[in-house]
């Protein structure tokens, strides 16, 4: 059987207990599926129950919801069975072992649904990455910006400069082909050297974002730094609203990056707590103190903590990156905070809602805003800093440039803007985009 053409199934629903689970069938053998497990294909688009049995044993399986969707008007583009069952891990097993008994039939690999909604035209390759990273978000930022992206937003963006660039393209190809003909302008390039110019700084602002959709997508890293001791472990348990860093009062105890991913006020925020910033003889600690560096210097916003305020370091310029932090504040009242220092106290949680809001403030300002169209994968950015090459290249030979470099070039550049979309060149990149999704998607 054709591979493009085979019937797959998968659980839609993570496994274990629950009230429901659903199974989700797409190829040309779902209706012939229904058939043997209900008796009957469901009238399309029509709810209905049914009981299901094994069609080797016709024993009973479970009484389940059936919904089926014909070719071509459904999610894939082919016929899709869904079955929505009683969630226990047995019925859902009885139920998979019943599928996979079917000669027919085959198990889905990961995001083989969404790829094959793709392939029949359904979405392109940025609303496919954009479900993906609705199914990963855990902010309602980062729902937002996948939400976006999924009904379009991006993909919309590059086929209308694709769409650009096939107009310049046509246009010079015109003057090849037919520059002998009277009623083609001469020298058509002069005509479409402006749009070109003005796509070529149209990807130029959209490369230099600062990469913030891609900081949005993998979180705000907020590395927690400090000398040993002065409370770190802590602020961070109490600013996760639980125990997941180890707390002792013996210096040394985080000797690795402990992560924590948080949603701070909606925004996504993966929280690093570090091994204590001090010299030491033992090398398991002075790797952690490393690794402890190197993420500080790599994240995004610092938390540097202290619990004497002689020890906090003079601000160093305006850098709105570093928050410095003075912990342990129900023991240290005596002092006055220093201008631009947040004092809190891990303990008793005095302080904590204003570090919060300083922390939510600061990654605000590192985030895109709501109505940004996105750019969120290296992948897309790798494609777009190809087609801003090629048409830089077109636009150096200029009007005295060779017709034939110049509207290969422009070709060049519109079929690396399709790469992103999946308008053409994909076959590579397929595999690499739908095996990050899980099964049954």
């Amino acid at each position: 059987m054709n591979e493009r053409r085979a019937t797959v199934f998968a659980p839609a629903t993570p496994p274990g207990r629950s009230a429901l689970g659903v199974l989700r069938i797409s190829g040309p053998a779902a209706a012939p599926a229904a058939e043997q497990l209900a008796g009957r294909v469901p009238e399309p688009r029509r709810a209905t129950v049914a009981e299901l049995r094994d069609p080797a044993s016709g024993a009973l399986l479970d009484r389940a919801l059936l919904l089926f969707f014909p070719a071509p008007s459904s999610s894939t583009g082919e016929d899709v069975l869904e079955i929505q069952h009683h969630g226990g891990a047995a019925v859902a097993r009885s139920l998979v072992e019943a599928l996979g008994a079917m000669p027919e039939l085959r198990p889905a690999e990961p995001g083989e649904f969404s790829r094959r909604a793709f392939l029949a035209g359904k979405l392109d390759l940025t609303a496919a990455e954009g479900l993906a990273d609705l199914i990963d978000a855990t902010s309602a930022a980062q729902a937002r910006a996948a939400l976006r992206q999924m009904d379009g937003a991006l993909g919309a963006l590059y086929v209308d400069w694709r769409e650009r660039l096939l107009r310049a393209l046509a246009l010079l190809e015109a003057e090849i082909d037919f520059a002998a003909e009277e009623e083609v302008p001469d020298r058509l390039w002069a005509f479409v050297e402006p749009d070109l110019a003005a796509l070529a700084a149209d990807l130029r602002r959209h490369l230099d974002d600062g990469r913030r959709g891609e900081r949005l997508r993998r979180g705000i890293a907020i590395a927690v730094i400090g000398a040993p001791n002065v409370g770190k472990s802590s602020l961070v348990n109490a600013i996760a609203r639980r125990d997941v860093a180890i707390v002792t009062p013996f210096a040394g105890t985080t000797r690795d990056v402990i992560e924590v991913a948080l949603d701070l006020d909606s925004l996504p925020v993966t929280l690093l707590d570090t091994a204590g910033l001090r010299d030491s003889d033992d090398p398991i600690e002075l790797q952690g103190i490393a690794r402890a560096k190197a993420r500080a210097a790599s994240a995004d916003l610092r938390l540097l903590v202290v619990d004497d305020p002689a020890d906090l370091p003079e601000a160093e310029g305006n850098d709105p990156t570093t928050l410095r932090v003075l912990n342990k504040l129900d023991l240290c009242r005596r002092h006055d905070l220093l201008p631009g220092v947040i004092g809190v106290s891990a303990t008793t949680g005095e302080g904590l809602d204003g570090l919060l809001a300083a922390v939510a403030a600061v990654a605000r300002d590192l985030l895109p805003g709501t109505d940004e169209v996105l750019l969120t994968r290296a992948r897309h950015r790798t494609a777009l800093h190809d087609a801003q090459n090629a048409l830089e290249r077109a636009l150096a030979l200029g009007v005295a440039g060779d017709l034939g470099l110049l509207a290969e070039e422009v070709r060049l550049a519109g079929r690396a803007l399709g790469r992103i979309t999946g308008a053409f060149g994909v076959e590579d990149i397929l595999d690499r985009v739908f095996s990050e999704f899980c099964i049954g998607k």
